[in-house]
């Protein structure tokens, strides 16, 4: 079999379905293999119970990560309504149990209501929040009683897609659409909460993290796959990479040189992170301005390559 690393050092993005059961460092690990190199990371986690979109960063598209324009992100997911559980989910043991049926829903939506918009959210206990140098999950697995701080999030769409009175409980499908740090299984236990009932999630799906969707996406089986016939495994190239996820600034060759030997730009006033892009299309360095200077936040294109 022939090599898996891309011929092209830059690198690229691998966009995984993630299937369930598999935590955000499994599917690292296995596309270290797949593509035979070490130079794989991921632009945030996705809980093991969950599915859909994982970004990876491959070859130097890992130092791209830190960078990318992550803030926004969409899911599908199943809310159970009159159980809660230790996790507020459905991996974790049940801690109470109240008949929801008797819910109506104009009350389920007027609840939900409250929990859209700009929020203070209480994260998950089990979260992979840091609280004095360590994760809050392995905190709690310990024992310890973890209380963590609310937090600001936004939550622009939190819609009730569908309705399931399973026995004493509800089930609802729901879309949200949300900030970047906003946990779905927080706001499954405040809706049980607010409702008098209990809530966790039986199910999510990422279906958007940025501008990636699941149409970028491929599962793990597919990628393997894709290896063994010795096909293009990476979901898009640096190049398509950048300018899906920045805005554009069209440079001067003269200028890309300037980038790749560690000058600045003139300022054109944009705001925030931007890509700048040769006459050939090629990406060369993300900038960020500062008074009179624009200058690369990370180099996409060094001098060397």
């Amino acid at each position: 079999m022939g090599a898996r690393v891309p011929a092209d050092p830059l690198g690229g993005l691998l966009i995984v379905d993630k299937d369930g059961g598999w935590t955000s460092h499994d599917v690292v690990a296995r596309s270290r293999k797949l593509l035979r190199t070490k130079k794989v990371g991921h632009a945030g986690t996705l809980d093991p119970m969950a599915t859909g979109v994982l970004v990876l960063g491959v070859e130097r598209a890992t130092k791209l990560l830190g960078q990318l324009i992550l803030t926004t992100k969409s899911y599908t997911a199943t809310i159970r309504l009159g159980q809660s559980t230790v996790t507020d989910d459905a991996e974790g043991e049940t801690t109470a149990t109240t008949p929801a049926r008797h819910l109506s829903d104009d009350e389920i939506a007027t609840r939900v209501a409250e929990l859209t918009g700009d929020i203070a959210q209480v994260p998950a206990t089990v979260s992979a929040i840091k609280v004095d140098g360590e994760r809050a999950y392995a905190r709690a697995r310990a024992g310890e009683d973890v209380r963590l701080a609310a937090r600001p999030v936004t939550v622009s769409r939190f819609d009730v897609l569908a309705r399931r009175d399973e026995g004493d409980f509800v089930d609802l499908d729901v879309e949200v659409d949300c900030s970047s740090g906003t946990y779905i299984r927080a706001l499954a236990r405040d809706l049980g909460a607010a409702l008098g009932v209990g809530g966790h999630l039986t199910a999510l799906r990422r279906t958007r993290v940025g501008p990636f969707t699941l149409e970028h996406a491929r599962t793990l089986d597919e990628l393997a796959a894709a290896a063994e016939a010795e096909r293009p495994l990476l979901s898009l190239g640096m190049d398509e990479a950048v300018r899906r996820a920045f805005p554009v600034r069209e440079i001067s060759a003269a200028e890309a040189d300037d980038l790749r030997n560690g000058r600045w730009l003139e300022p054109v006033g944009t705001k925030g992170v931007y890509a700048a892009v040769d006459p050939e299309g090629k990406a060369i360095a993300l900038l960020q301005e500062s008074g009179k200077r624009a200058a690369s936040v990370f180099v996409v294109r060094p001098a060397n390559l």
